[in-house]
């Protein structure tokens, strides 16, 4: 299982939201690079490189994450506000993939197009959720469709790679929400579980859920867990 840390960036700076919004925000570090290589050194898979600023449709880190990709020589995944081939594209550009989540909902036609285009493999579908409901837009408006609905229908186009967070477990460092992320991982696709990381114990119960990847956020910067630990229990 991947062991993939997480590098949240808001204004330049390395953040982490609680739930996704601004105004619960902690300020990490003013040098994502420097936390970028630091996590490389100690042992992580891959990093999961989130735009904030695009997400919340306020800014972009799009360079600055192209620096930051170049600074390090693991694979990287960029996630946040990629909604537009454009964006898609510069992204793909030097990222080693990519996560859409508010297109892949919006215009599945047009991902599914992408796919064909660029790889499956290169494009992974967010399926971020309210308990089991797919969420959109930031995070900001529920939709009718369910995680395993989206799974389901996203598989036969053509997708193998899925993040799957629980919005309401993402930075409260209550535990992860095995329920979800075990009919997730049931239907032969790679997931990622992201979202309620918060000891050791926890690596070791999305393991038995059979994901692909686990992603570390605030329990990695509170200190709570060692990307060492992490890999000794994945």
């Amino acid at each position: 299982m991947k062991i993939i840390p997480a590098i949240d960036l808001m204004d330049g700076q390395v953040v982490r939201l609680v739930q996704g919004k601004p105004e619960n925000k902690t300020v990490y570090s003013s040098n994502p690079q420097e936390v970028a290589k630091k996590w490389e050194q100690q042992g992580a898979d891959m990093l999961h490189i989130v735009d904030l600023d695009a997400t919340l449709q306020r800014g972009t880190n799009l360079e600055l994450i192209r620096k930051i990709t170049k600074s390090v020589s693991i694979p990287v995944q960029v996630a946040g506000g990629l909604r537009d081939e454009i964006l898609i594209s510069s992204a793909l550009d030097f990222a080693h993939r990519i996560v859409i989540g508010t297109l892949a909902f919006k215009d599945k036609p047009l991902v599914v197009q992408l796919g064909k285009k660029y790889g499956f493999e290169k494009l992974v579908i967010s399926t971020d959720h309210l308990d089991g409901q797919i969420v959109v837009n930031g995070w900001t408006r529920t939709t009718s469709v369910s995680l395993i609905d989206a799974i389901q229908d996203f598989k036969k186009n053509g997708f193998r790679e899925f993040l799957v967070t629980n919005i309401s477990k993402d930075g409260m460092l209550q535990g992860p929400d095995l329920v979800n992320l075990t009919i997730a991982c049931n239907q032969k696709v790679n997931v990622i579980a992201s979202g309620g990381i918060s000891q050791p114990s926890d690596i070791s119960d999305v393991k038995k859920c059979n994901a692909f990847g686990v992603i570390l956020g605030k329990a990695l910067y509170d200190g709570k867990i060692t990307i060492e630990e992490a890999k000794n229990l994945a």
